[in-house]
């Protein structure tokens, strides 16, 4: 498995077997996805957002509407000024 050294700027270089494998390319933008289990995964930040789908885990089991978010919000302030 590659691996890297961190700089005393706080800076790595991305090995070349990592970036082919991410299809990086100079100039790339990548993210650091911080994992409920600890650990970081490195995704290339070119993708689209529907190929996120499903990332963060099942849908919730309900759809709410803008209305219903709206009233939400406004029962939570309500409540945290009380």
């Amino acid at each position: 498995m590659p691996t890297a050294t961190v700089t005393s700027k706080g800076q790595i270089t991305i090995p070349a077997a990592v970036r082919r494998a991410l299809g990086l390319r100079t100039g790339d933008r990548v993210e650091f996805v911080a994992l409920p289990d600890g650990h970081v995964e490195i995704v290339p930040a070119t993708r689209s957002v529907t190929s996120l789908k499903g990332f963060f885990g099942p849908q919730p089991p309900q759809v709410v509407s803008l209305e219903e978010m709206d009233r939400a919000i406004a029962d939570a302030a309500g409540q945290a000024e009380a």
